[in-house]
């Protein structure tokens, strides 16, 4: 791996392109499986992935300081962070295999699907070996990250034709998918890092990362009670719910990608306290995020006909999600600010008593205050007021979204704090009203129902906001510029961004 300062705007944009990129890939895949699968088992699908997060809460303890010691060249980081996770991996897969025949009766699964959840064994340990290697490429090469995306993707869709349409191994086909794309992921990765495992292990930062663990599992563990809301989603609102929720979701993710433009912008902070790349990765995000969401929004009957004519019923729950995902593009760049400006292991060192008084403690805590109020609403909601499969994943999007928007202004708070930076709320106005001419002209033009027309209307629409948002903003013609220089530099890495 190469040192070096990240490239704020390069990196982000090639991880966003990336992800753009596998939209399309995504939108195939997604295809295959929602038109092979009901929407009970597509509900079941989703749970696979609620069930894989809590055996894999580990996995991001050591990474997280592993990106923090490796932005600032404390050498063996990135070396001592694969072994760790490899070592914790192995039983945590096993301790899954265990609880297993327990966990499927009260989740009141069938065991006839006992193969498929017993298959996702095997990504836990990918998952953890995935975090620590990207953990190792969003300190120094962040960019790298994006091309391994479009390799998982691509290979996804090309295993899930094979399994899922010509094999027709329903869902076990789907998760050995993407099981397969996530192991070709880590092949490509590998040829990147070799020169970074070359430094020696050094046992020290581990048992500083150990030290800091609680510290991790409070937040992680946080996080994991207030996504226990989509299991209360699937135990009481059953499966159909849950797989109307995840459809909508899948959608509405698209949003959140913009997020990712803001990729390198906590390892930039780590090395350099710069408030204008704060302000500069918000316009950046924003830009992309804000015309996503008015897109979905309007088109948000095509979006999900697309998928199955079955899921045009969660439109309400689509537009709910959308404006939860622009919500969480300004989360995510206030989360990099509070994370990239702390300063307390700079040395190497963890003092858990800073870390305890730390802003990093309070924005951590943020997700027991939204599990306090969500889990009880949606437990009122799904048993005592909800009707049907639709109101039930209704009522969920609802609390969630509400109860992001008030905790959004507490991340700003905590930012502003860590770091000052300035708000670009005249570009964001602007961002606004393209997005706003964008979705009007998009109003007016009939609805297509195939795949390829609302392809190309998609397409249209981001043209038009491009023009009305260059013809009104000169600052966004800059930007433009700037993201082409970034790009075409990729010819000159020695140059800093």
């Amino acid at each position: 791996m190469v040192n070096g300062e990240v490239r704020l705007k390069y990196s982000g944009i090639v991880i966003f392109l990336a992800r753009l990129l596998s939209v399309g890939t995504g939108l195939v895949f997604t295809l295959m499986v929602t038109r092979s699968l009901s929407s009970e088992i597509f509900g079941i699908y989703g749970n696979l992935s609620d069930v894989l997060a809590y055996f894999a809460l580990a996995t991001g303890i050591f990474p997280f300081w592993a990106v923090r010691f490796a932005a600032r060249d404390h050498k063996g980081s990135l070396s001592t962070v694969l072994l760790a996770n490899i070592a914790i991996a192995v039983p945590s897969s096993i301790i899954y295999l265990v609880l297993l025949p327990t966990v499927l009766p009260i989740l009141q699964v069938s065991i006839d699907y006992m193969a498929v959840y017993l298959l996702i064994s095997i990504q836990i340990i990918e998952n953890y070996v995935l975090t620590a290697i990207e953990a190792m490429l969003q300190a120094k090469k962040p960019q790298t990250i994006g091309f391994g995306l479009i390799v998982r993707e691509t290979s996804k869709v090309c295993m899930g034709y094979v399994l899922i349409l010509l094999f027709e191994k329903g869902l076990f086909g789907v998760v050995f998918s993407i099981i397969m794309a996530i192991f070709l992921q880590l092949l490509f990765y590998i040829k990147t890092i070799i020169p970074a495992l070359h430094e020696k292990i050094n046992w020290s930062y581990a048992k500083e990362w150990i030290k800091a663990s609680p510290f991790n599992m409070y937040g992680i563990l946080g996080q994991r009670l207030a996504d226990s809301i989509l299991l209360l989603l699937f135990i009481y609102g059953g499966k159909v719910a849950r797989g109307y929720y995840g459809a909508a979701f899948t959608i509405a993710n698209i949003v959140g990608y913009s997020s990712l433009i803001g990729y390198a912008l906590y390892p930039r902070l780590l090395s350099k306290n710069r408030p204008e790349d704060i302000t500069s990765s918000l316009k950046m995000v924003l830009m992309f995020a804000m015309p996503m969401t008015f897109g979905a929004i309007i088109m948000a009957d095509s979006l999900l006909t697309i998928l199955n004519i079955e899921y045009s019923a969660v439109i309400p729950i689509l537009v709910l999600l959308s404006i939860d995902m622009l919500i969480s593009c300004f989360s995510s760049v206030f989360g990099s600010v509070v994370y990239g400006a702390e300063r307390l292991d700079a040395e190497a060192k963890i003092p858990l008593r800073k870390m305890i008084k730390s802003k990093l403690f309070l924005l951590l805590s943020l997700p027991y205050i939204q599990a306090a109020i969500s889990l009880p609403l949606a437990y009122y909601a799904l048993n005592y007021v909800a009707a049907t499969a639709v109101d039930s994943a209704f009522f969920v999007a609802s609390i969630i979204l509400v109860i992001d928007s008030g905790l959004i202004t507490i991340r700003y708070i905590l930012a502003q704090k860590s770091l000052p930076f300035r708000m670009p709320l005249k570009q964001i106005l602007k961002y606004v009203g393209a997005a706003a001419a964008m979705a009007l002209l998009l109003y007016v033009l009939p609805r297509p129902t195939r795949l390829t027309m609302t392809v190309a209307l998609t397409l249209l629409g981001g043209c038009a906001y491009f023009v009305v948002l260059v013809v009104i903003d000169s600052e966004s013609r800059g930007v433009v510029r700037d993201v082409l220089k970034e790009i075409l530099r990729k010819i000159r890495p020695n140059e800093s961004a």
